[in-house]
């Protein structure tokens, strides 16, 4: 079942628009939180208490920015996971993920009213040892996406394929860091819920420099490990 075409236009543009994360809905599950040091970081870092900051690029500094927390372990449906919330601007969304060694797994997002459920999970990030110029990654994930009544109100698929591009150092309001420079490219049979191609920057034990949504880093709540910074 894919959604009809009113309901498909408005959750794409929920989904593709910074300034409509406000438009998501909450988790329907309760987050168990524990307290972790956040001088503890991961290569891919979700250790709880971890915060950071971002605007848009071309953004004067300055400006109210989005925010990105670490809330800690919860259940997504039967799955143990990590959630993470990005808040600021009216904006709230969740990310439910999963992280071993093959790498970091999306299991679904939550916006106000809306649930996207990706099963298999999707793989956002390789295995940590994997990481070089020309690696590349693909997969295929069954989209549902549930309303706010956990009604079924569309079903389809989602094929994504990853590319590493380049290694370099880049420069942002929060510092200069060594980053992999990695393109996405996501095709679904919904309409279109993510942008065709979008360009990551990801840092080990930093995270992610540039978001796929063109959000740059300008400040976090912990310091790099070795590694996370030339």
């Amino acid at each position: 079942m894919t959604a009809p075409p009113l309901l498909r236009a408005t959750l794409t543009a929920a989904l593709l628009s910074p300034a409509l994360w406000a438009c998501a809905p909450r988790a329907a599950t309760g987050t168990v939180q524990s307290s972790t040091p956040v001088t503890s970081v991961s290569f891919y870092p979700h250790d709880t208490g971890l915060a950071w900051s971002y605007l848009p690029e071309g953004e004067a500094n300055g400006s109210a920015p989005y925010m990105l927390n670490a809330k800690g372990a919860t259940v997504y449906g039967a799955q143990a996971v990590q959630a993470t919330q990005l808040t600021g601007r009216g904006a709230d969304q969740t990310w439910f993920r999963t992280y071993d060694a093959a790498g970091v797994h999306l299991h679904g997002l939550n916006k106000p009213g809306v649930n996207v459920q990706l099963i298999p999970p999707w793989l956002e990030y390789p295995a940590e040892n994997a990481w070089k110029v020309g690696l590349s990654w693909d997969g295929q994930s069954q989209v549902t996406i549930r309303g706010a009544d956990g009604a079924v109100q569309g079903q389809g698929t989602l094929t994504y394929r990853y590319l590493v591009q380049d290694r370099r150092s880049v420069q942002t309001p929060a510092g200069t860091f060594n980053v992999w420079v990695v393109t996405r490219q996501i095709s679904d049979t919904l309409g279109g819920l993510f942008p065709a191609t979008q360009q990551v920057w990801f840092t080990p034990f930093v995270g992610e420099v540039r978001t796929p949504e063109g959000l740059l880093l300008t400040a976090r709540n912990f310091t790099a490990r070795t590694g996370g910074q030339p």
